[in-house]
């Protein structure tokens, strides 16, 4: 008889569980709503959000409650990939019910998607006017998603009788998978810990830098997670403040960098271990580099004087070669190649163990090794040439696997490219707003460079898909449609 490769009765559990854990997230935005003096209308869909999110998750939890087993591989990669789907749809609840915001089905996922992703594009237009749960919820998302949910999960979930090492090899499909401590769960929690302290660190900068508690707070939720949502229209550009400006930077610096690194750097005591990184070592580079770049441009091309050229550009390459995507200026109508040059930071992202998008710096790195290596190869065909990263030798194995990822990288990117331009974009636009979105960037070019609001259910669709792809890395999601994966 043929049984699927799949613990189907485990995956439904664990699904049931992380949603049903999920949905008392919804009180927090609710509570903050009472406490601002929020309309009804504006609670009211936190309420019924979490009745259907809990309803849903215990629905799935309860009939296959007794039934526990190891999970496997697949198993992991299926329940990584639906919990993102399906808190991508439950997420989108609360703006789909308040019905001020007037939101299609696809455009309360879209929004959902890209909060919980940290992508950072929106549809909303008005940030402003809205009551605060709506707005703290955004920000919340994003926090909640940088560092990924399935990894907070798996602090807790060994306490249910559910191992985690699936979970945590599906949801950090990087190139690196060392674990800071012996046990998963031990690694899940200092990763937390690292993040939690770097958040509240950044909320009392940017309190005593001139925000509001809630602004200060709900920044440094996007902030540390590299997510970009903003309570405001002008995102950081509201508060016109080179102080706050700088402290972003910081921030958006450290959250980009791999989170072992801090783990490592703190417990020795010693900060010369992130330079001993060779990637660390790249990422710094690039943005230095790019720095350098955008500002003498802005400068000679008389966009602005000295100082602001050089504090425009600063924050501008680290916000979008981050994958943040906070804006102080109009980036996109800069003068030149710069739009374009940004655009293309992104690709890069952030370090890999980092809440950054992008394809990260290591698979850059690595890119440009083996270029290096197969120009040799040219002079010196019997040559034995290896590709290093510091001190460790990279294996062929790892670099197919990198070139493997680039190749659907492109695929996926082109293949969606089509879908955008067939729906009515210029290419501009359209190639923009694919970029942004499976980079997990947010704001692109053309039309799309200050929100999304014009565009049609088709291609909010679409581009929910890039960044869940964007998110989990491209090979989480797609080894899903391969035959292979469902065969024994």
């Amino acid at each position: 008889m043929y049984s699927l490769p799949i613990q189907i009765r485990v995956v439904q559990r664990v699904v049931g569980i992380l949603l049903t854990l999920f949905s008392f997230t919804l009180f927090t935005p609710l509570l903050i709503g009472i406490i601002y003096g929020d309309p009804f209308n504006a609670i009211a869909p936190f309420f019924e959000a979490f009745a259907a999110t809990i309803a849903t998750g215990l629905l799935l939890y309860l009939p296959v409650k007794d039934h526990v087993g190891q999970l496997r591989l697949r198993d992991g990669f299926l329940i990584v990939v639906l919990f993102w789907a399906v808190l991508g749809i439950f997420g989108g609840l609360p703006f789909y019910l308040y019905s001020a915001l007037d939101m299609s089905i696809a455009g309360a996922i879209f929004e959902s998607m890209s909060g919980l992703t940290t992508t950072g594009a929106t549809i909303i237009v008005g940030l402003d006017l809205l009551p605060k749960s709506i707005l703290f919820y955004r920000q919340q998302m994003q926090w909640l998603g940088g560092m990924g949910i399935i990894v907070l999960a798996i602090a807790v979930l060994p306490m249910l009788g559910i191992g985690g090492q699936q979970l945590f090899r599906a949801e950090t499909p990087g190139i690196s998978k060392d674990k800071l401590t012996p046990r998963i769960a031990g690694t899940a929690k200092a990763l937390w810990y690292i993040y939690l302290g770097l958040t509240v660190s950044c909320a009392l900068a940017y309190w005593a830098a001139g925000m509001t508690v809630f602004d200060a707070i709900g920044h440094s939720f996007s902030t540390v997670a590299i997510g970009g949502f903003s309570t405001h229209d002008n995102s950081i550009g509201f508060f016109d403040s080179t102080a706050i400006e700088m402290i972003a930077v910081v921030f958006m610096l450290i959250s980009g960098v791999n989170f072992a690194l801090h783990f490592t750097a703190a417990r020795q005591l010693d900060v010369r271990h992130y330079w001993r990184d060779e990637e660390f070592r790249t990422y710094a580079g690039i943005a230095l580099v790019l720095t350098i770049i955008t500002s003498s441009y802005l400068y000679m091309s008389d966009t602005s004087d000295v100082k602001n050229s050089f504090i425009d550009g600063l924050f501008h390459v680290v916000s979008i070669g981050t994958t943040t995507g906070f804006t102080s200026e109009e980036y996109f109508n800069w003068p030149g190649f710069l739009p374009i040059l940004l655009l293309f930071a992104s690709f890069a992202g952030g370090c890999t163990g980092s809440t950054g998008g992008g394809m990260k710096v290591i698979r850059i790195l690595l890119l440009f090794k083996q270029g290096q290596r197969e120009m040799r190869r040219l002079l010196h065909p019997h040559a034995t040439i290896m590709v290093k990263v510091g001190k460790q030798t990279m294996s062929n194995r790892m670099i197919d696997v990198v070139w493997g990822f680039f190749a659907s990288y492109l695929a996926l990117l082109a293949v969606m490219l089509l879908l955008l331009m067939a729906a009515g974009l210029d290419q501009e636009s359209a190639f923009s707003a694919v970029v942004a979105c499976l980079n997990n960037l947010g704001p692109g070019l053309g039309i799309v460079a200050a929100n999304y609001s014009s565009l049609g259910d088709f291609s909010l669709s679409v581009l929910s898909i890039a960044m869940l792809f964007g998110r989990l890395e491209i090979f989480t999601l797609l080894i899903l449609f391969t035959p292979a994966f469902w065969r024994q």
